[in-house]
């Protein structure tokens, strides 16, 4: 940058001894000489560009490149409860939109203010050379063209960041219309999408046209103050001329460095709107990576070795913004033992399960694993030694295999064959038309619910964790595919502490005991028929979803 603009003012000064020296006095000597150091300049001058350019890219896409991986391994480590407040579309906006101006502002608003400060400072200093009296005439624009420039400047900041805002919102649009399309679709909704969208675009457009005004105006306003200096200057230098004052040539070098003044100036007037508009969208980067976890690994968090699988729940007591949930509940799953938690939607159960793996940490009491408190542990150890299965089957654009093997593309094929056949897999696998190295699609969209079910049993089969968590993972399934995967999860459940969440209560007769949960708190436990037997809420609850499938039969 420097030879750019040390070269650049170099080219100024030789005007001077080019017009004078070969249009006035014409030397032959210097006629020679002169075009081909002003070749050379040009040469350099091209090569040191090439450079500086080169080099600012690196730098700043390996800044932009650290950055965006900074930005995902935070949201990577944010606990759930972060992602109920914020939206897919507004942290995709986040790592796309804001960094892609960020980028704008370290690669050209830091090479324009490096490069034209440093190649104005070279200019000024020819001009002063050449003429100190015109140059004060000129230097007396400069000081009328600071405000302009900090007003834009704050208007930029101010329309970019409703910008970015604007943008958030069309990515949230985008992400709901596309996951939900089924529903779109099925309720002939497209024309209540469609309007949504319009007007959400129309935001943004309007965010963008009151961006793009501010930038229209910024080059006018600074041509016609340099225009009012030119003019000046050309007739304070004329009348110079005229009277025998200065040399033409000395005129002209002063006029072409004042000329080349120009470019840098109105680059450093665009690079202040490139820069206020990367300021923004990194204010709203770094107000993402300055946020903390709510669960955090303690500072002397332990490694969770080897365990057999005894669960506890100890005086446990949650809330959710404030509005409790979790009541003083107290339950236990041991190593081999399948514990079934019930009750009415709302109650709390998979809050309960969330504990466990420590997507949210308890307001009071503990959660132990082998009578140690999860909290003591480091996240990552404590997960291991959890399988989970929910009825929000979640699956990965890849292989059949690579699902089953998650993050561990290299295991053994028999493995994950191995682990499919126990899951009830194998077979709709093996009907694939690549058998394991068939892609399913965006979450399994190629599969049926419990073929993607299935799937996720397997998945859980081939980490055989000590702790199993089952969250409902039949619920959503037809008659066909729940015998299907239950007979897979009755496989998976042999032998591991299992705590399930049901929402069809024919399917834990036979657990080990059932918890009963109402209003927070845990109402009853037992066995199936002792519950019965009670006549309580768990018999309440049986008799009401019995006679409701009463119903449906008779219909």
């Amino acid at each position: 940058m420097l030879g750019v603009a040390l070269l650049t003012a170099s080219l100024a000064y030789l005007v001077k001894p080019a017009l004078d020296d070969i249009f006035f006095q014409k030397n032959l000597k210097m006629l020679m000489v002169i075009p081909i150091v002003v070749a050379s300049v040009y040469i350099f001058k091209g090569l040191c560009d090439f450079g500086q350019y080169y080099l600012m890219a690196f730098i700043g896409q390996s800044i932009i490149r650290d950055l965006r991986y900074e930005m995902f391994c935070k949201i990577e480590d944010m606990s759930v409860g972060f992602f109920t407040k914020h939206s897919t579309g507004e942290l995709l906006s986040r790592m796309n939109n804001d960094v892609s101006l960020v980028q704008g502002a370290l690669t050209t608003a830091i090479t324009g203010v490096v490069r034209d400060t440093l190649t104005v400072i070279f200019l000024v200093a020819v001009v002063f050379y050449r003429d100190y009296k015109l140059a004060l005439i000129a230097m007396f624009v400069f000081p009328l063209a600071i405000y302009p420039l900090i007003n834009f400047g704050r208007r930029m900041k101010r329309y970019s960041r409703r910008m970015l805002i604007s943008l958030e919102s069309i990515n949230e649009r985008l992400n709901e219309t596309i996951t939900g399309i089924r529903i779109v679709k099925a309720f002939a909704m497209e024309h209540y999408e469609r309007q949504r969208f319009a007007e959400v675009n129309e935001t943004l457009f309007k965010a963008f046209m009151r961006r793009f005004k501010v930038r229209a105006m910024s080059n006018p306003v600074m041509e016609a103050l340099g225009g009012f200096g030119v003019c000046a200057i050309v007739t304070y230098g004329g009348y110079q001329v005229i009277n025998g004052e200065s040399t033409q040539g000395t005129f002209f070098s002063f006029m072409a460095a004042l000329v080349m003044l120009y470019e840098p100036i109105k680059r450093i007037s665009d690079v202040n709107n490139s820069f206020q508009e990367g300021l923004s969208a990194g204010e709203r980067i770094f107000n993402l990576l300055d946020v903390e976890p709510d669960v955090l690994d303690a500072p002397d968090a332990i490694t969770l070795g080897e365990i057999s699988g005894r669960v506890e729940f100890r005086n446990i007591s949650f809330s959710y913004d404030s509005i409790p949930v979790l009541k003083n509940v107290n339950l236990e799953v041991n190593p081999g033992e399948v514990v079934a938690i019930v009750g009415e939607s709302g109650v709390g159960k998979s809050t309960l399960l969330d504990l466990v793996t420590r997507f949210y940490d308890p307001a009071e009491g503990q959660v132990l694993v082998d009578g140690v408190d999860v909290r003591t542990v480091s996240q990552r150890s404590l997960r291991e030694k959890i399988g989970i299965v929910t009825q929000q089957t979640i699956l990965f654009d890849d292989t059949v295999r690579n699902n089953i093997a998650y993050g561990r593309p290299d295991l053994p094929l028999e493995l994950v064959i191995e682990a499919a056949k126990a899951a009830h897999a194998h077979d709709f696998i093996m009907a694939q038309p690549q058998g394991y190295d068939s892609f399913i699609g965006e979450n399994g969209i190629k599969l049926s619910g419990g073929e993607r079910q299935r799937i996720a049993i397997a998945r859980a089969l081939l980490k055989n964790p000590p702790i199993l968590v089952l969250d409902e993972a039949t619920s959503n399934l037809d008659s066909d595919s729940e015998k299907s995967v239950q007979a897979a999860l009755e496989e998976l459940m042999k032998g591991r502490a299992t705590l399930v969440v049901a929402h069809r209560l024919s399917t834990i007769q036979n657990v080990d005991r059932i918890y009963v949960m109402s209003q927070g708190r845990i109402v009853e436990q037992g066995a199936h028929g002792e519950l019965l037997a009670l006549n309580g809420e768990f018999a309440r609850l049986y008799n009401l979803q019995f006679s409701n499938s009463n119903r449906e039969i008779a219909k």
